[in-house]
């Protein structure tokens, strides 16, 4: 049977439709099987050991025999949030017609509100017929003809259980790129399969707690608690295949799952057979690498390095993967190397900025991952691991980075930019004050997530306002939202900024400053201190180099 602790991902529609096309004799499409090689006697991995393990693996088909598990037996699913929901399809008798239950359909006196209500071990479908037929006759006359297309109704959605399904089995020497081209092909979405989710698969059959237990961490990571024992965080909501990528590279040295697949099944890779033994043996290591990363000390002291790099929550980090391969980086220093904490947490705080800087795992991940993976099979030792990784930083990090790449970087309207970011978390590392805040608040102190409201704590301001600009004749968004053309500022100071040129505003803002103050200010800020005055075309070249070099002397301060 399907695993109901599982996101089904279905609206209550698809549901719907699903029983009225069964129940109409129309086909709804194939169950595509795959035999997983496993041999006769084989068993699963762990405590909650199975007399044997299935036969099948359902490639395609989840979510309607979810769907069907769930409708037939009355039970929960849990939706893609996982909360545990009841869905309720109603049925009426009389014109055959399926519908999502809500509160009119369940006042309505022709229609069945929930249909799981059928196929309970204590009802008798006699007794559905005739109470059906009694309620709905307090509102209406009923005739002969009426009470006989009620039974005969109610029969055939009864008899729902004998539809027959097509299904293809596919043989276990196919290899997974096989399987899933013929996913593509017979389904209509032609969504394609990708390896987590043939290795998720695979856990499911042989280790099944295992997947659980990734399942239930993901789950926990989205669910706010005042206890300080579960993995809830302002950074990463990770999917169980994420998770599974973590303990894919600490565990194998690993970054593409199509190498780790066939290693799961228990390939032996000279001879190209599969055996028990080697799945068991690759099962181990797996397991070992998932205690670790599931750890919480391990997860909450990884977040310290992210709040060390300068960042405060997830909505200033544009990689979800760029987290997850640096947590597994941080695992691997940890708990292979074994790398002092503070030591460690510095190398992975700029391992990170650096990462986050230049989108190392934003395009092709996988590859990028696997490249680094393969650079850190060969060390030996944690003096090795830190200069391996500081190597790959100074080598990206490179003066023609700073003064020429990174300016260009910034040169952009993007409003999701990891330049920008960098610059964010710069601010926080250097301990810079709001702009033009009257409470001297810090930019890290507003960053905080607890500090949000309804309100933004802290806004994007333009220096040189939308309106002032079409003014003066600069009229396209890419010029007006320019990285270059923002600052940050607490929101109510925003509010009473508006669409004032800056030379209207500002320098009531320089009232409360002395002149020491204010350089500084604008040093933190990236602003030349006649800012105001300067024509926009230049005042965006000049403060992209300054930002620049704010960003670099953010990252110096983690050295």
């Amino acid at each position: 049977m399907p695993e109901l602790q599982r996101p089904f991902v279905w609206p209550s529609v698809k549901v719907r439709d699903l029983f009225d096309s069964m129940y109409k004799g129309f086909p709804v499409g194939y169950l595509l099987l795959w035999v997983n090689g496993a041999e006769e006697h084989s068993r699963q991995i762990g405590t909650n050991q199975k007399l044997s393990i299935p036969r099948l693996l359902v490639i395609d088909g989840q979510q309607r025999l979810t769907a069907l598990y769930a409708i037939i037996k009355g039970q929960l699913v849990l939706t893609k949030d996982f909360v545990e929901k009841r869905i309720e399809i109603a049925f009426n008798p009389l014109d055959n017609t399926f519908e999502v239950a809500d509160a009119a359909i369940c006042k309505d006196p022709s229609f069945i509100a929930n249909i799981s209500d059928v196929w309970s071990p204590e009802t008798d479908i006699f007794e559905v017929v005739e109470k059906y037929s009694e309620r709905l006759g307090n509102t209406r006359d009923l005739t002969d003809q009426d009470i006989s297309t009620i039974k005969k109704s109610l029969q055939k959605l009864h008899g729902l259980t004998n539809y027959p399904f097509t299904a293809l089995e596919l043989d276990s020497n196919l290899n997974e790129e096989q399987v899933s081209d013929v996913f593509v092909r017979i389904n209509s979405k032609g969504t394609r399969l990708n390896q987590a989710d043939f290795v998720l698969t695979l856990m499911s059959v042989f280790w099944e707690e295992g997947r659980k237990q990734l399942e239930k961490f993901s789950r926990n990571t989205r669910i706010p608690s005042s206890h300080d024992n579960t993995p809830y965080n302002y950074f990463l909501e990770p999917d169980p295949d994420d998770l599974l990528r973590v303990n894919v590279a600490l565990g194998f040295r690993r970054a593409a799952l199509h190498y780790f697949y066939p290693l799961l099944r228990g390939k032996d890779m000279e001879t190209g057979t599969y055996s028990d033994v080697k799945r068991e043996e690759q099962f181990g290591k797996l397991k070992a690498a998932q205690v670790r990363a599931l750890d919480l000390q391990n997860w909450k002291e990884f977040f310290k390095s992210i709040i060390k790099a300068g960042y405060r929550r997830g909505k200033y980090i544009t990689s979800k993967m760029g987290l997850v391969y640096t947590y597994a980086i941080f695992l691997i220093g940890k708990t292979d190397f074994k790398l002092e904490p503070h030591r460690l947490r510095r190398l992975i705080a700029r391992w990170f900025f650096m990462e986050a800087l230049t989108g190392r795992y934003t395009n092709s991940p996988e590859s990028q991952m696997e490249s680094d993976m393969g650079g850190l099979r060969g060390l030996n030792n944690a003096d090795d691991f830190e200069a391996h990784l500081e190597k790959i930083i100074h080598d990206t990090l490179t003066e023609d980075f700073w003064n020429i790449g990174l300016p260009n970087l910034l040169h952009s309207s993007a409003g999701w930019s990891p330049a920008l970011y960098a610059y964010y978390a710069s601010l926080n590392l250097l301990e810079a004050k709001v702009l033009y805040s009257e409470t001297e608040m810090k930019v890290s102190d507003l960053m905080d997530p607890v500090s949000s409201g309804k309100r933004s704590s802290l806004e994007r301001h333009h220096l040189f306002p939308k309106n002032y600009l079409k003014k003066i004749g600069i009229t396209g968004t890419k010029e007006i939202n320019q990285i270059a053309n923002y600052a940050l500022v607490e929101w109510h100071d925003n509010k009473d900024i508006l669409d004032k040129s800056p030379t209207e505003y500002v320098p009531r803002y320089e009232e409360m400053y002395s002149v020491q103050q204010l350089e500084k200010l604008y040093d933190w800020h990236a602003l030349p201190l006649n800012w105001c005055q300067m024509e926009y075309g230049d005042f965006l070249e000049r403060r992209r180099v300054l930002m620049a070099k704010i960003i670099r002397n953010g990252f110096d301060k983690l050295s």
